[in-house]
Order: structure tokens, then sequence, then C-alpha cells
């Protein structure tokens, strides 16, 4: 006969099981993805931002503040971004799903929420791309001050 504590570490284990499972699987489907971009892309992207870096300078908590960040195509092909996602939910990017055709121009909205923050704040927002250096960062600042 099995306790009911016994129960309850079965059923916590089994979860634990499952959420591997599904976050391997998870990561599978993400590179079969990355794949579907190399497949149809050919020749080599490359990119050129303007800036990677911005200093919102001194916010008051709570305020919501956006930066856009320039970028131009200089590859052979179509860029693409893959990904955008920072360690932080208060700093979220917004980006064009489409590529960017060589020789265009593409931007990179940043937002920063300052809610609950307080005091200089350094974020950063990596970026994945088909370019030959697959990995880019994008940082802001901010010195969030109390109401």
């Amino acid at each position: 006969m099995i306790s009911k504590m016994q129960r309850k570490y079965l059923f916590l284990i089994l979860l634990f099981i499952v959420q591997i499972v599904y976050s391997c699987s998870y990561k599978n489907d993400k590179k079969s993805g990355d794949d579907h971009f190399k497949n149809n892309i050919t020749g080599t992207s490359d990119v050129k931002f303007d800036t990677l870096y911005h200093d919102f300078g001194t916010l008051v908590q709570g305020e919501k503040v956006s930066y856009i960040f320039n970028y131009k195509n200089t590859g052979q092909s179509g860029l693409i971004i893959k990904d955008a996602y920072s360690t932080c939910g208060c700093a979220v990017a917004n980006y064009t799903k489409q590529p960017v055709p060589t020789g265009e121009k593409g931007t990179i909205e940043i937002v920063f929420d300052s809610t609950g923050k307080q005091g200089v704040q350094y974020k950063n927002i990596m970026l994945k791309m088909n370019t030959s250096q697959e990995k880019h960062t994008l940082s802001i600042k901010a010195n969030v001050i109390k109401k």
C-alpha cells in the first residue's frame, strides 16, 4: 500500500520527468527551425548596427521607455533574426520576423519597464541571427529612482 506522502513524491517525480521530456523535445524543434532558416537562405549574411548600447538616463520607477536600434544587412543574403531575448522580462525586443534583403535596413525596438526596479540597471538583449557571428548583444542602461 502506498502512503499519501509516497504518492506525492511519486507525482512530483513524474512531473519532473514530463518536464525534462518536454524541454528536450522543445530544443529539438528549435534546432530543426534553425535548419529551416539555413536551408532556405543561401549566401552569407552579415549585420552592421548603428550602435549596440543605449543609456535611457534617469527614469522614475514605473516608467516604460523604448529605444530603436537600427541595423543594415551588409551580407550577401536575407538577414533573419531567429530569436531575441533578455534575462529579464523588463526588457522586451520587438522586431520583424521577415528576412531583411541585402543592403536594406531594419530595426529592433527594445522596451524597458522600470516597474519594481531601483538604482542603475544594465540589461542585455541577446540576438540569434543567420550571420557568421550567430549571436549579437544589444545593451541598455537606466538609472531608476523612486517616485
